[in-house]
């Protein structure tokens, strides 16, 4: 193995697994998605060897096992790091009271917006299985976060907690996000609903879109400067059609940020 050979980078999440092959300077070269239920294989067998792996995992030990047979399978020597938070790496410092708590896609995507966006007060909003926010001052201070329900979880938990509510997936739920008609020109965001299922949809994409404007505005008058809300995430194509703040959209922070971390390992190896 050389050390020009590029790392796997892995993004395990509650939904699905992200992965991607990187070169040392950051650039990918190719990437995938796998689901949980292990229907999909990621179709390793033709890459080159990896120097490493780095793996954000914060969908448990299941998941954590099978992304081990998968990298036993293809590499068995590979070295590997499942990293977690710390009180600063990368160039951001983290605020959490017990630093490694902070789930580590959150930190990784810290580290990778950080970079992104040099010099800039950040409001990062990451809509997965669960809604998360964090402040990011220019000078890599993680200030703190939220967490919420996701836009999926909100519509389900009320389908399977209410005798009378239907349970929506983010399939249907994706197309009943009304306009109002086209006659009224360019897509505004959800109206309110003439039936319970679009009810439900515009009411969940809604309560999103209103956590991160208040949030939004809320930092912004704190912190007396222009922050920026960058947004990704499964669901980002919904809340963002109801957002009325200005956002930037950048769909592979944790990837980014874990390609930070491992061009950041002094050691050559993973642990």
């Amino acid at each position: 193995m050389t050390s020009s050979a590029p790392y796997l980078l892995i993004d395990a999440g509650n939904s699905r697994i992200k992965w991607a092959l990187v070169q040392a300077d950051g650039t990918q070269s190719v990437a995938g998605v796998l689901a949980h239920d292990g229907s999909d294989e990621p179709g390793w067998a033709d890459l080159p060897t990896p120097r490493s792996v780095w793996i954000s995992n914060v969908a448990g030990q299941t998941v954590a096992a099978r992304i081990a047979a998968l990298l036993d399978a293809h590499w068995p020597h590979l070295p590997r790091t499942t990293i977690r938070a710390s009180a600063r790496q990368c160039g951001v410092t983290n605020s959490y009271t017990t630093p490694d708590t902070l789930g580590s896609d959150r930190w990784a995507g810290l580290i990778g917006a950080h970079a992104a966006f040099p010099g800039e007060h950040l409001l990062i909003a990451t809509f997965g299985t669960a809604t998360t926010l964090e402040a990011l001052r220019a000078d890599g201070c993680f200030v703190g976060g939220l967490i919420a329900p996701g836009w999926t979880l909100m519509m389900r938990s009320l389908g399977e907690h209410t005798a009378q509510l239907p349970t929506l997936d983010a399939g249907a739920a994706r197309g009943l996000l009304d306009t109002g008609g086209a006659h009224e020109g360019a897509r505004r965001g959800p109206f309110f609903a003439t039936d319970t299922p679009r009810s439900l949809s515009a009411g969940c994409t809604l309560a999103q879109a209103g956590l991160i404007e208040r949030m939004w505005h809320d930092l912004q008058h704190e912190w007396q400067v222009p922050v920026r809300l960058v947004v990704s995430g499964g669901a980002v194509d919904e809340v963002t059609s109801a957002l009325k703040v200005p956002h930037t959209r950048h769909d592979s922070l944790v990837l980014s940020g874990l390609a930070l971390i491992a061009s950041g390992d002094t050691t050559g190896h993973g642990t």
